[in-house]
């Protein structure tokens, strides 16, 4: 009976392998009722609006149309700097694309980000996670694929995520910057987890 168990539980770690997906139409998405329950479905945060009140970049709309929405409108490139939008373009199951702020410049290769509706966090959707590491993985180092972590795995994930590039800030130093909050009771990752923190030494040791 042992190895239909290991089968199991590679394939749950197979399914969860995967981001919150749907960044998105709506500022706020609504989690599947479940079966059995009744009453209003539970909201959770995207990641455009989250992003777009800690970077300070005005441009609203699904995460795969900021690329081209900011041409004119803002500097962009493909170099990271802190408090720029990390423009990713849709890919597999993520076809609404996804928007994140780079917090920190580790290094060439390496950046923490601040984003939200990425990892499931204790079983919901919608989630802030700040500080949390994305790695360039691509050949020539332009920043064109990454891996990000993601908690459920405690660890980068798997999958090697097309982005377009970074969008740059215009926001003046020292502006007031609002943090966007789901309409709702649960938990946020506000701060960077112990098991995080733990895996980021081991990673830039």
């Amino acid at each position: 009976m042992r190895k239909p168990i290991a089968f199991g539980l590679t394939g749950l770690a197979m399914l969860t392998a995967a981001p919150a997906l749907a960044q998105s139409r709506d500022d706020f998405g609504f989690e599947a009722r479940q079966p059995g329950h009744s009453g209003e479905l539970a909201p959770y945060l995207q990641c455009v609006p989250y992003a777009r009140e800690v970077s300070g970049i005005r441009i609203f709309g699904d995460a795969h149309t900021w690329w081209e929405q900011a041409e004119g409108r803002y500097a962009t490139g493909h170099a990271p700097r802190v408090g720029a939008v990390m423009a990713f373009r849709p890919h597999r199951s993520m076809q609404l694309g996804h928007v994140a702020a780079v917090s920190r410049v580790v290094d060439s290769r390496s950046v923490l980000l601040d984003h939200a509706n990425w990892s499931p966090i204790d079983g919901r959707r919608g989630q802030i996670e700040r500080d949390v590491l994305a790695v360039d993985v691509s050949p020539g180092n332009d920043w064109s694929a990454v891996r990000v972590w993601y908690d459920p795995l405690g660890a980068l994930g798997t999958t090697e995520w097309p982005v377009e590039g970074f969008i740059y800030s215009d926001r003046a130093r020292g502006a007031p910057m609002r943090i966007a909050q789901a309409p709702s009771q649960g938990p946020t990752r506000l701060k960077s987890s112990r098991r995080f923190l733990s895996a980021f030494n081991e990673f830039s040791n």
